[in-house]
């Protein structure tokens, strides 16, 4: 989506994230039914500005358009896989989250639904905006949706019992259990 719009109106990926997740702040404010959350404000700088380092700086001259078919699938399957697996880590301590990831989290907890589907259901609202602005949506987009729900749903329910098995809280407070 983001793409989308920095193609149809300027300035970077990554000022269009930083631009549109203060609206998913006081979203996620109003379904948990507290004050928005500020701290949300660090993760969402530090994605934009690494969003931007990335395409811009990393990227901006790569291009597997002219590779096989076959590798340009292998990087989307990693680039899926690694990122579920980033995110699934990444949502398991209590530390300020991203708006959008903590979007999902707020969705799976108030409809009692699955991380898969909470995190499908916002990856697929917001690849459809992306095709109604004319965004770059495609077979990499469609298959994203697909699977980052199910990958990250996949690897937060192995990481769960493995993270508080070794957090520190944890093993103080059942020390003699253990």
């Amino acid at each position: 989506m983001f793409v989308g719009i920095s193609d149809k109106l300027g300035l970077t990926v990554g000022m269009w994230y930083a631009i549109f997740q203060p609206f998913f702040i006081f979203v996620n404010g109003w379904l948990m039914k507290q004050k928005p959350e500020i701290k949300a404000l660090l993760p969402l700088v530090l994605e934009s500005l690494i969003l931007d380092f990335w395409v811009e700086i990393v990227f901006s001259t790569m291009s597997l358009a002219s590779a096989p078919f076959i590798v340009q699938l292998m990087a989307l399957f990693f680039g899926i896989t690694f990122s579920a697996l980033g995110v699934s880590i990444y949502i398991l301590p209590q530390l300020p989250r991203a708006p959008v990831d903590q979007l999902f989290l707020v969705i799976a907890e108030k409809l009692n639904i699955s991380l898969r589907l909470s995190q499908t259901a916002v990856a697929l609202t917001t690849s459809s905006s992306a095709l109604l602005i004319g965004g770059p949506v495609g077979l990499g987009t469609v298959l994203g949706v697909a699977f980052a729900g199910t990958l990250i749903q996949y690897f937060y329910t192995i990481g769960f019992p493995i993270y508080y098995l070794y957090h520190p809280l944890y093993r103080q407070r059942f020390q003699p259990l253990l």
